[in-house]
């Protein structure tokens, strides 16, 4: 029999909605954590709203909701709100994204909850963080790493910043640091039987992309780079590192950075006199990247990877759309993985997210408040006391 994952003692109460926070808490979930979802009995997270579609039900809300429970009180009617105060006394971690003070309004704080449980971990993970001029502005994903510097970082030089097509704020910024903060202070608690609250800032956490940039500037004043968009060394200075267009429209990443890669690419292409041009950083450097544009435009994509297919140079196939989900090393890794929804009849195939610390058996994402007699049950709630609440 498996060994259960390494946090199946945990529990976790999740009042998170749409990516950040589900993200978190299906990580948790796949370490072994049970998550239990509190949803609005009015149509429950957007998300199950949200195509794309699969029989009538949400693509993404099946992906991010496996493995997970849920359950439905209205926390507007004052006894939801007393009964929320009563679950939490058997749980470990709560996450939530509200803005700012409205967890608060609705009695629901963290000294409020401490107060009942001086154990839990309460997770807030807001847009701009719970201090600040900007704590209340609404926001998304591009505007976060828009004001950390991370959207304008990238893209030609002569051009406007390139909007990236995944969440980098939403999951790098928001996801990733509060499991992050929520590890520490399961670690913290361990030792002083506490816990605390984290204010996880999307947009504070989309600057952790811009580090060694950024740090750099603050260390080195104006004598550091001037973190120019398409200027420097990794956001398209560099002709050895950057994506080039193939004959079939299909793409590369080249990936050559150090001179040992760049000589072992332009060896293969011909045009080792380009050595030296592709580290100046001037119109040498401008030549060069045309020449070799016009090279890799030559021929499709599948001859540049047969041609590179054994030296060891950092190059890469841009997967798109589908591509990814054939890809041998992805596969091997174990990330797609199918299993049986009895629940609505069907095989379904499952990313994995991507620590493989115990077994993955995925349960199937709940309907809208399936749990709640169960979860409320488990909580020593009398059947007499559950119908109030429903």
């Amino acid at each position: 029999m498996d060994a259960p994952g390494p946090l199946s003692q945990l529990k976790v109460l999740d009042l998170s909605r749409l990516l950040p926070g589900p993200y978190a808490t299906l990580v948790l979930a796949d370490l072994g954590a049970s998550v239990d979802v509190l949803e609005d009995p009015r149509g429950g997270d957007p998300l199950r709203q949200m195509p794309p579609q699969a029989d009538d039900e949400s693509a993404g809300f099946y992906a991010l909701y496996r493995s997970k429970r849920s359950f439905t009180l209205d926390l507007k009617r004052p006894e939801c709100v007393a009964a929320v105060k009563r679950l939490v006394r058997h749980y470990d971690v709560l996450v939530e994204s509200f803005r700012p003070g409205v967890m608060d309004k609705l009695g629901l704080s963290y000294a409020a909850l401490s107060a009942e449980n001086p154990r839990l971990i309460y997770c807030s993970i807001t847009g701009y963080g719970q201090t600040g001029p900007d704590r209340l502005r609404a926001g998304h994903d591009l505007g976060y790493i828009a004001r950390a510097g991370a959207l304008g970082y990238g893209g030609p030089p002569d051009g406007p910043p390139m909007q990236p097509g995944v969440q980098v704020g939403d999951i790098g910024g928001g996801s990733l640091f509060a499991l992050v903060g929520i590890l520490a202070a399961l670690h913290e608690r361990a030792s002083t039987n506490r816990g605390r609250h984290l204010d996880v800032s999307m947009t504070d956490g989309a600057t952790a992309f811009m580090h060694l940039h950024l740090a750099a500037r603050l260390v080195a004043g104006a004598a550091a780079a001037p973190l120019a968009r398409g200027a420097e060394a990794l956001n398209g200075g560099y002709p050895g590192y950057g994506v080039y267009r193939c004959a079939d429209g299909k793409s590369l990443a080249v990936g050559a950075l150090e001179p040992k890669f760049l000589s072992g690419v332009l060896e293969k292409l011909g045009r080792s006199d380009l050595l030296a041009d592709c580290y100046s950083l001037g119109e040498g450097t401008a030549r060069a990247r045309k020449i070799l544009e016009g090279i890799f435009a030559s021929r499709p994509r599948a001859a540049w990877l047969s041609l590179f297919a054994d030296a060891d140079v950092c190059i890469e196939p841009v997967h798109e759309g589908g591509e990814v989900l054939e890809d041998p090393q992805l596969r091997a890794r174990g990330l797609f993985v199918t299993a049986h929804d009895a629940q609505r009849g069907r095989d379904v195939t499952h990313l994995r997210t991507p620590l493989q610390l115990g077994p993955f058996a995925p349960r199937p994402p709940p309907t809208l408040g399936q749990h709640t007699r169960e979860v409320l049950s488990e909580a020593g709630f009398t059947a007499d006391e559950i119908a109030v609440l429903g």
